[in-house]
């Protein structure tokens, strides 16, 4: 009797301890994408105290770019030394950094500061997603895809709310302290409960390699991140880190055919699917920053929001995304089947990201609302859709590369929607205010073309009337170019290749649903 009782809680020791692993990854997760959201909304104030507003874009730059750089070396690490030690490495890193930019004194301090917290964010995602693929098989993650896209909607909404909270009430200073609790959490969870197995690479980090990747990845995001606003997309600067970043990249690929440990393994992109859940998620990444950069302003601009609530506006989308996720999960837990999310949710992007093309300014908030759920439906069949199958099309110890080149290509993504759906975005509201506002018009967007809710407010009511047709006019561009962009994720999905997930079904015993090397209680 004693026997058949051990069997029995057995399993449901390793799913608790799946779980609070998960609850822990999960922390992690909202660290990384709380991050930018918060700080965000306090940067009025940090530059009001600090100064240095000529700078003030290099806080956001200085952490995009060491994210973007360090998440294919913080997944190649994780394969070569074990997952567990560098993805805490990571949160240490990202801690330090976030308590060395609470304390910063000036802007060239909290630039350098932001740029260490960035290193340290770069292997947040990574780690999270590998451990879950080292935890949980392909067939069984599935389960927990509506976990990750809940932490991803609380984020987006909750960012802009929270960090305007602590900034008024505690200071801007907190808006980084606040990651330190919850990173230690995080840290004692993992540290108590996490037990992966131990790893010692032979051979060497390949160096010339991650320099030749973090060159060609650094050039890219600053060319998005200044062409059209800091610099013209024609001048000599951009020609020369288009030139630097396209010769880097080159050599990049060069090298990683001779190195003995290549940072990003060529062969992984010999799988299909591989490469194709990787085309889908630089486009997933396009897409989604570039919406939720332009419905807040769209709807506090043309429809008279309030910008406190900027991250609620978003909800239509991140609701759909979220109930979209969890149900596209739990299909494939049961079935194991795949193929019709990724077709499905291009789709859905392409129809709705259409439709949100077509608002003006007398679109209803119901309708604007509607046609974000619909973009919303698309990403949910998407989101971690992409992760998995890519996962799932690579070997156990390539599990870190692969979860990182998917967060690598996402992140790229985003950058190049933010750059170029802003940059047709501000040319398309610039030339319908000097046709609509005149002179005074073109005064009025010549330094930025987004104006906050005091500037709108002060126009006279002719410049405000052609400011809110630019703004709609601007929207239209923006969303047309992505629902454009969203048939290649379209084109790409249509070639996917079923292949069965690894792992156990629900069919399957409960002993099969975790590995048992893997967590220990």
């Amino acid at each position: 009797m004693a026997d058949t009782q051990t069997v029995e809680t057995e399993p449901d020791k390793k799913q608790r301890s799946v779980r609070v692993v998960l609850l822990a990854l999960m922390i992690t997760m909202m660290l990384a994408m709380l991050d930018n959201m918060i700080v965000g909304t306090a940067m009025p104030t940090i530059v009001g105290e600090l100064g240095g507003l000529e700078h003030l874009s290099w806080v956001v730059t200085a952490y995009t770019l060491a994210t973007a750089a360090a998440t294919p070396l913080w997944g190649k690490l994780g394969d070569m030394y074990g997952r567990k030690g560098v993805f805490m490495t990571s949160i240490v890193l990202f801690l330090i950094g976030s308590a060395l930019s609470g304390m910063a004194q000036d802007m060239g301090q909290l630039i350098g500061f932001r740029a260490v917290q960035g290193l340290g964010a770069g292997g947040l995602m990574v780690g999270v997603m590998a451990i879950i693929g080292d935890l949980i098989p392909p067939r069984e993650r599935g389960k927990y895809q509506g976990m990750m896209a809940g932490v991803m909607a609380l984020a987006m909404i909750g960012g802009p709310l929270v960090g305007g909270t602590i900034t008024d009430n505690w200071g801007w200073r907190w808006s980084f302290y606040i990651n330190l609790p919850l990173g230690v959490v995080a840290l004692g969870l993992i540290s108590v409960v996490l037990h992966l197995p131990a790893k010692r690479a032979q051979a060497r980090i390949d160096y010339l390699g991650a320099a030749l990747l973090t060159v060609g990845i650094t050039s890219i995001v600053l060319v998005t991140t200044w062409g059209g606003t800091e610099y013209a997309w024609t001048s000599a600067r951009i020609m020369e880190l288009i030139g630097i970043g396209v010769a880097a990249l080159v050599g990049f690929v060069f090298w990683q055919t001779k190195a003995a440990e290549p940072v990003l393994p060529l062969h992984i992109f010999r799988s299909r699917n591989f490469t194709l859940m990787s085309i889908i998620g630089f486009v997933t990444g396009f897409v989604m920053f570039g919406a939720t950069l332009f419905l807040p302003l769209y709807q506090q601009s043309v429809q008279g929001a309030s910008a406190t609530n900027s991250g609620l506006l978003l909800l239509p989308m991140l609701g759909a995304m979220l109930v979209t996720s969890m149900v596209a999960g739990r299909v494939t837990t049961n079935s194991g089947r795949y193929y019709v999310f990724p077709v499905l949710g291009s789709v859905l992007m392409v129809i709705g990201l259409y439709l949100l093309s077509t608002m003006d300014t007398g679109t209803s908030r119901l309708t604007s609302g509607v046609f974000m759920a619909v973009v919303g439906l698309g990403m949910g069949c998407l989101m971690q859709i992409t992760m998995l199958v890519a996962q799932n099309s690579v070997e156990m110890k390539d599990m870190g590369v692969a979860s990182s080149s998917t967060t690598l290509f996402r992140t790229l993504g985003s950058s190049f929607g933010v750059a170029i759906m802003g940059a047709l975005f501000n040319h398309r509201v610039q030339d319908t205010m000097a046709e609509r506002g005149g002179s005074l018009g073109s005064k009025v967007t010549e330094q930025s073309a987004q104006l906050d809710a005091k500037s709108l407010e002060k126009l006279p009511d002719a410049v405000r009337e052609a400011y809110q047709y630019a703004v709609s006019a601007g929207t239209h561009s923006a969303f047309l170019l992505g629902s454009i962009v969203a048939v290649v994720a379209l084109v790409a999905a249509v070639f996917v290749k079923e292949v069965p997930l690894k792992g156990a079904g629900p069919q399957k015993s409960a002993d099969d649903a975790a590995p048992a090397p893997l967590v220990e209680v």
